[in-house]
């Protein structure tokens, strides 16, 4: 198995397959989108099947295909078939803002998704509207619905919280109370074109602060109060091994008889790099080592140009570069949909 210089095992790659998005999520582009690549610049599913069979010689067992949004890619259910059917590969998993997730989700499933996230920035529509800067709340909820339908187990739910859009977190956590949801609440992260005194992932009034950023320990803080208000008793600790199966940094707690469990995760208040397990393939073909790095390998080339050889070394060179931490690092080059997340 891929270990890194700091004795953690790399198992897990998130790919993403697209840059492309029907949304523009405040969090997570510009309100004009991002420039089209050219389709050369993009690796084929071909390629991607490749890269993935090399990096699960080398102990990669996990697979999350995101985007941009990655059920606007044309062919993405066969690419799940291919990648689940790789010697090693034991799970194959999808991150969507759920807009298109209704129509797709039974072949999804029975192509090899094993589970879902679904990114819900608000339950409120006008909200919800604003933040995606034009996307409708039923589409994503009858989204989330189809997957629970089509047996994807779990389905998670990713709120990425902002002082300034006012979330409730409450009205999420009720969503856990008669099924079988997992609500996780993310800090908004300084992912973007960034500067001294922040990050502008999408211009103007916009701009990433500290300010807008809701630290998890004031999120449980308030589920814990709003619940013994509401007589749902308070939230109580999920132990790791009886949570939602999955390879992400979340912390899980429930609500007494509820059915799902809400999640905190914590890349700015509480950092877990300790326990970073990924890799992660953009679009185009580059290796990243962190979320929160503009470190760069260039796996097209050697996809494109290298033996089966070159790939595996490529894939323990990124393992072995990866850094021990993202040491609070405010801004990127790369926007947030540009690295899948």
């Amino acid at each position: 198995m891929a270990t890194d210089s700091y004795g953690r095992r790399v198992d897990y790659l998130r790919i993403s397959v697209t840059e492309r998005c029907n949304l523009r999520c405040v969090y997570c582009m510009p309100a004009g989108g991002l420039p089209v690549r050219e389709r050369s610049e993009l690796l084929s599913f071909e390629e991607i099947e490749l890269f993935v069979r090399a990096a699960a010689r080398e102990g990669i067992s996990r697979i999350r295909l995101t985007g941009g949004e990655p059920l606007v890619r044309k062919g993405i259910v066969e690419l799940v078939r291919r990648l689940r059917a790789v010697p090693g590969i034991e799970s194959v998993a999808l991150t969507t803002n759920g807009s298109l997730l209704a129509r797709m989700a039974a072949d999804l499933a029975s192509a090899g998704v094993d589970r879902v996230n679904v990114s819900l920035v608000s339950l409120d529509p006008a909200v919800y509207s604003l933040a995606t800067r034009g996307g409708r709340l039923e589409d994503a909820l009858t989204g989330i619905d189809a997957a629970l339908e089509a047996g994807m187990a779990p389905v998670k739910i990713n709120v990425v919280l902002m002082r300034s859009l006012g979330q409730d977190p409450m009205t999420f956590a009720r969503l856990t109370l008669d099924r079988p949801l997992h609500v996780r609440f993310i800090e908004y992260m300084p992912v973007g074109a960034g500067g001294e005194d922040g990050c502008d992932p999408v211009g103007g009034s916009d701009d990433w602060t500290q300010a807008d950023r809701v630290a998890n320990d004031e999120v449980l803080a308030r589920l814990d109060s709003d619940g013994a208000g509401a007589g749902l008793g308070p939230l109580k600790v999920v132990d790791p091994g009886d949570g939602p199966p999955g390879s992400g940094p979340a912390r899980y707690y429930r609500f007494d008889g509820a059915a799902g469990t809400v999640g905190v995760i914590s890349a700015m208040s509480h950092m877990f790099c300790a326990d970073c397990n990924r890799l992660r393939l953009t679009a185009d073909g580059r290796l990243r080592t962190c979320l929160f790095s503009d470190d760069e390998i260039d796996a097209r080339r050697v996809i494109r140009e290298g033996s089966g050889a070159d790939l595996r070394a490529l894939v323990l060179a990124a393992v072995a570069a990866k850094p021990e931490s993202h040491a609070m690092r405010v801004g990127t080059i790369r926007r947030m949909s540009q690295v899948g997340g």
